[in-house]
């Protein structure tokens, strides 16, 4: 059985999620390992005891990373990639364009709803492909219980849209866990987080797109599925 770890990053205008999925000896050594990256910052760095790895504050010098060097952020960043490729069985990445949905919907879906549909979809796929069942655990979000109910309804009845069938893959119901008590939760909000930055961001210092470049190597090779949803029809160039 995999455990498959979800989390989004998003805006106004773009609404990104992403799912890190390992077996259970993968998840103890991505904690393990993370724990270790944070540890070596405690040391080295004057990090606190408690910090959490998340993306926008790595990248922003934030919260328990305020005052952190650039160059030792984006080393931080480098090794829990490195400690994700090392042992996560595969990330699936989806995305939507919030703008282009408002444009077509009077009355859009939320995106969040929408976009945890696509994933899920794609997370049955991977696991009906490799002959394998998963646990679905997600960072905490509000309507937790309608998230769980559009879960058995995908179970029960089927998704919709154009690849509309029955999940048959995911076990039990979708688990909600606080950042701070999941060093797998926040692996995937490193992970999505870059991934939209990239796709949405426009780096004005080389320097900074090269280092964003370098450290997405790492996770490249883990992606089994990536795609964004334009419901408007046009995709930006």
């Amino acid at each position: 059985m995999l455990l498959a770890y979800l989390d989004e990053s998003f805006s106004k205008d773009w609404y990104f999620m992403a799912a890190l999925l390992c077996d259970d000896a993968g998840a103890r050594r991505i904690g393990s390992g993370l724990d270790s990256v944070v540890a070596k910052a405690v040391r080295n760095h004057g990090v606190p005891p408690d910090a959490e790895l998340h993306g926008y504050e790595l990248f922003q010098g934030y919260g328990w990373w305020r005052g952190v060097p650039p160059r030792v952020r984006i080393s931080v960043y480098d090794q829990a990639f490195q400690v994700i490729a090392d042992h996560a069985t595969a990330v699936l990445l989806r995305g939507m364009d919030c703008a282009g949905q408002r444009r077509r919907y009077a009355q859009p879906v939320p995106p969040h709803s929408l976009v945890l549909g696509h994933l899920l979809e794609r997370v049955d796929d991977f696991c009906r492909a490799t002959d394998e069942h998963v646990l679905t655990i997600a960072d905490e979000v509000g309507e937790q219980a309608k998230h769980r109910e559009d879960l058995v309804r995908y179970r029960q009845h089927g998704t919709s849209g154009y690849r509309a069938r029955k999940l048959t893959r995911i076990i039990d119901t979708l688990y909600f866990a606080p950042s701070n008590a999941s060093r797998l939760i926040q692996a995937i909000d490193m992970v999505v987080f870059l991934y939209r930055r990239i796709e949405c961001h426009t780096e004005n210092d080389p320097r900074a797109k090269r280092a964003n470049d370098v450290l997405w190597q790492r996770i490249e090779p883990l992606v089994q599925h990536r795609q964004c949803w334009y419901p408007s029809g046009a995709q930006p160039h």
